[in-house]
């Protein structure tokens, strides 16, 4: 049986879920964007828009039918 481990010290930290894990703990810790009160509105400033753009197509497309 062949040894897929490696020399002593030099330990893949995937190899086991107990090992992963202490690899995940050693990673530093990034910092979380909190919601705001301005990132809220993004998605429905996005979907007013769109619904603009979609009668200001509409509009454009029975005005030239109907000219």
């Amino acid at each position: 049986m062949a040894n897929t481990q490696g020399p002593q010290g030099n330990y893949d930290p995937a190899g086991s879920t107990q090992m992963f894990r202490a690899f995940v703990d050693e990673a530093p810790q990034t910092s979380q964007q909190t919601a705001s009160p301005s990132s809220t509105g993004g998605p429905r400033i996005g979907l007013i828009l769109g619904v603009v753009a979609v009668v200001v197509v509409v509009a454009a497309v029975a005005w030239l039918a109907l000219k």
